[in-house]
């Protein structure tokens, strides 16, 4: 076989040296018909083969390893059968004795015919952008956590924004996304999004979707139009995949550090604002020029930002408790038996009853936990003592140190029951002033000789009125320092004395 190089001295003979085919034929040792053919093409030309090489031992069983890729279309993605996998069955219970690189070769050549092929499109600024979840290992003071976190990318600049929360659930979808418009400061015409079961309830054909209310009031309030991809194509929303796989090698790496969510999300927060500068492959802009057309071409934000929340409504029971989730939040006496709302944040928890907000707690994750507020049941403490010290809302109750001495000194004075019922007297000024305030005053009334409840009640009002009624009130150590002098007895022996019948006067 000739080499390029031989086909350059053959070229070189006949159109330089001038040469006939016949004389080239005589000093280089080839036939015509390779003289002439090396005189048409400046280079080899390629072997083409124009039929499919014949595998006679595997003809019989090709039929077998079509029925087994058709059947492949309907299994698990991660569970259809590879090359090796289909030589072994061939072999083990199709009595196949020919080798592996044959059925490689066959199950290569249909698996290329079957590969789906794209139509590149063009992204129209502001039009539209993707949103997914990935998850990244964080540092946290309790330990390391998987942690997912929501990312939602514009497919036209491909500026992104990531917001990490606890779960993947319906309330953090919202609050993700409206925090993220925050952030850009308008919203695209198209939202595109995975199917989960938290947003689409349920899957018709084509992209047709039964979307939770939630999710149809946020797309209503900020006017996008929700679009799900076709189940299993996460390739239709390929700039928000990028970014995921950004988040993990780049923002995620190495491991973050942090004390809570906030700080991570502000660390995420600043992650996306560096990338402004970047410029993506293939583009002559950075990312911060190209969302300038995003935004111009965007919808504006409403006037007020959709309130993220999920609902659910409950009934207090006797324990003062609403159940959510499988766990117990506490609510004030006064609505003990009442029907409440309950709206549920990624970190919080309101309960609410008509537009009054009764009560807030940090949103719990376990599952039959009890959180409970112990200002909700100072209200009941007074006619149960005894619940003071034999329950878990005010056994866990966190307080500084010094009321525990002014319980101390309660019960050395006015004993066990006495003292305690005090005591209670001094919690229940928690319901009406701050607990800066009631430590103030009864760090002030310790300072003195004894400790006194009503002096603590009265200076916790005084302290209520700000300093300049503390200053023009006369409340201080002097006011224990009045003594008031015995009585002298012998002075009223003077009114037993009677002159001539009429009393005496001195």
């Amino acid at each position: 076989m000739l080499t390029v190089e031989d086909y350059g001295r053959i070229r070189v003979a006949s159109r330089v040296d001038q040469m006939s085919v016949r004389q080239i034929c005589r000093t280089f040792h080839h036939s015509h018909h390779t003289v002439r053919k090396a005189l048409t093409h400046s280079q080899p030309p390629p072997y083409i083969r124009h039929k499919p090489r014949e595998c006679p031992v595997l003809g019989p069983f090709k039929a077998i390893i079509d029925q087994i890729l058709v059947d492949d279309q309907s299994a698990p993605r991660k569970q259809r059968h590879t090359a090796a996998k289909i030589y072994r069955r061939l072999r083990d219970e199709h009595g196949y004795r020919g080798a592996y690189d044959q059925v490689q070769r066959y199950v290569r050549t249909l698996c290329k015919r079957e590969r789906e092929t794209f139509v590149p499109l063009v992204k129209e600024p502001g039009r539209r952008m993707e949103a997914d979840f990935g998850h990244i290992a964080v540092d946290f003071p309790e330990g390391r956590r998987r942690t997912p976190v929501l990312i939602v990318t514009w497919s036209y600049s491909g500026f992104r924004v990531a917001i990490p929360f606890p779960t993947e659930r319906l309330e953090c979808i919202l609050d993700g996304l409206v925090r993220a418009f925050n952030v850009f400061g308008c919203v695209a015409k198209e939202l595109w999004i995975d199917n989960p079961k938290t947003v689409a309830t349920k899957i018709f054909e084509g992209r047709r979707r039964q979307m939770t209310k939630r999710y149809a009031e946020l797309a209503s309030h900020y006017v996008f139009e929700p679009l799900f991809c076709m189940p299993a194509r996460g390739n239709e929303k390929s700039y928000v995949e990028n970014s995921v796989y950004d988040l993990q090698r780049d923002w995620g790496t190495p491991v973050p550090k942090v004390n809570n969510y906030d700080d991570l999300a502000e660390y995420l927060l600043q992650c996306s604002l560096r990338k402004l500068d970047h410029r993506m492959s293939g583009k002559t802009q950075t990312i911060g020029q190209l969302f300038q057309e995003d935004k111009a071409a965007a919808l504006a934000l409403p006037e007020h930002p959709f309130d993220p929340y999920v609902k659910e409504h409950a009934k207090v029971d006797k324990y003062q408790t609403v159940c959510f989730q499988t766990n117990r939040y506490s609510v004030p006496k006064r609505w003990a038996f009442e029907k409440v709302t309950i709206k549920a944040y990624p970190f919080h928890i309101r309960i609410v009853a008509g537009d009054t907000e009764i009560a807030r707690h940090d949103r719990c994750y376990g599952r039959n936990q009890q959180i409970l507020e112990p200002l909700h049941y100072l209200a009941i403490l007074g006619r149960r003592p005894a619940s003071l010290d034999h329950s878990k809302v005010f056994g866990d109750w966190k307080l500084p140190e010094c009321f525990g001495k002014l319980r101390d000194k309660l019960e050395q004075r006015h004993g066990p029951l006495g003292g305690a019922r005090r005591y209670i007297r001094v919690l229940k000024l928690l319901s009406e002033h701050p607990l800066k305030r009631i430590e103030e005053a009864v760090r002030w009334n310790m300072a003195g000789s004894a400790v006194n409840v009503e002096m603590i009640i009265n200076r916790a009002n005084i302290l209520a009125q700000g300093p300049g009624a503390l200053e023009s009130t006369d409340l201080g150590i002097s006011c224990r320092q009045v003594t008031v002098p015995k009585p002298d007895l012998s002075k009223f022996d003077q009114y037993l004395t009677v002159n001539q019948g009429e009393p005496s006067y001195v």
